[in-house]
């Protein structure tokens, strides 16, 4: 019998000479998720994340896939395009195998080239600027709810063919999302010629007061506002002209269709309207997925959380589906492979958008929002 100083030396020669199989290091699938986890949006990217670590553990509990087991990788930018780019270089630098995120259009608008560059899939559950996909700039990514032009004519049309407004005041934060959505609302009123476009003006992002701007609306005698933007500057903007007794009607998007705007703005939320993701609430998949959420974090998902669970499931379903990792091989599967989802059983088109998602609007009624219908 060897000695245990020669049996190691043996081993280790058989193994250089490849006489004994070495078990490989298990493979991983690494889902990089990047968004706004702190800061003034963090209640926008942070229902990412937990959407991302309940579908892979989900997932990993059956085996993983293909042998191989789901690694979350959060990554905070903030929803700042300037820490969005450094996020896409470290993801990129780290090898993940795909991106679940950004969260805002100007974030994401930031980091694509990186991804495009690298050939690297991103999908977005909430950034709905259209040239995002309409551009054909970025090949590599894909988001699972509907874009801006779509919402903004919703808007526009409940405006004035519900609401009968006839004078409106559109404003927007200057931002990539909340300016695409303005202009977008700005064309279709003044191509519909149901009402007039009485101010377009941007405000500045994180401002104290917004007095200036609403005197304005109030001398153009504006009988609505239409705002693009984020919850922080919206519920400013319709607190200080409720303080005003300003009557007017408030509407907006998606990124104020949140529950912290209206824990922010309080009694001055009554009565806004904002648009959102068509109610799926009676989805089964749906149920499911909040009832894990409550289950793992004990609380509401909140903002954009089943267009992210739609999306890390439609992320890991094109590995699975196409029985690799590789770049074009996901894209494929992405394009070509149905996956039943929160948001119902979706694919995606040749720009990259999911088929068959879209937008309703919603008001703020004894403090939730309610889907009108």
């Amino acid at each position: 019998m060897m000695s245990g100083k020669f049996l190691g030396r043996a081993i280790i020669i058989a193994c250089l000479l490849g006489l004994i199989a070495v078990p490989a290091m298990a493979e991983k699938i690494v889902v990089g998720v990047a968004g706004a986890h702190s800061g003034d949006l963090a209640s926008y990217g942070l229902p990412t994340v937990n959407a991302a670590k309940i579908v892979a553990d989900e997932i990993n509990a059956k085996g993983g896939i293909n042998g191989m087991q789901v690694v979350i990788a959060p990554q905070d930018d903030q929803c700042k395009p300037e820490l969005a780019t450094n996020v896409a270089t470290k993801l990129v630098s780290d090898k993940v195998t795909v991106v679940l995120g950004h969260i805002c259009s100007g974030a994401t608008k930031a980091a694509l080239p990186i991804y495009t560059e690298a050939k690297m899939v991103c999908m977005s559950p909430s950034a709905t600027n259209p040239s995002l996909t309409q551009s054909g700039d970025y090949p590599t990514f894909f988001r699972t709810i509907a874009s801006d032009d779509a919402q903004a004519k919703l808007v526009v049309d409940f405006a004035t063919d519900k609401l009968g407004v006839k004078k409106i005041a559109v404003l927007h934060d200057k931002g990539d999302y909340g300016k695409g959505f303005a202009e977008f609302a700005k064309m279709f009123i003044e191509k519909g010629g149901k009402a007039e476009v009485v101010l377009f003006e941007g405000v500045t992002p994180g401002a104290v007061d917004y007095s200036a701007v609403v005197q304005k609306v109030r001398r153009n005698k504006a009988d609505a506002v239409i705002f693009g933007g984020y919850h922080p500057e919206a519920s400013k903007i319709v607190s200080q002209m409720r303080r005003k007794r300003m009557k007017t009607v408030f509407l907006s998007d998606d990124g104020v269709k949140d529950d912290t705007f209206i824990k922010v703005a309080a009694k001055n939320a009554e009565g806004v309207y904002a648009s959102g993701p068509v109610d799926i609430s009676k989805n089964p998949l749906y149920i499911k997925a909040v009832k894990q959420h409550k289950e793992k974090y004990g609380s509401e998902p909140g903002a954009f959380y089943p267009q992210a669970y739609a999306a890390a499931q439609a992320l890991l379903n094109a590995i699975e589906k196409a029985g690799s990792t590789d770049y074009d091989a996901i894209v494929n599967a992405l394009h070509t492979q149905y996956v039943e989802t929160p948001l119902g059983k979706i694919k995606f088109d040749n720009r990259g958008d999911a088929e068959g998602v879209g937008f309703s609007m919603y008001v703020v009624k004894d403090g939730k929002y309610d889907e009108v219908k």
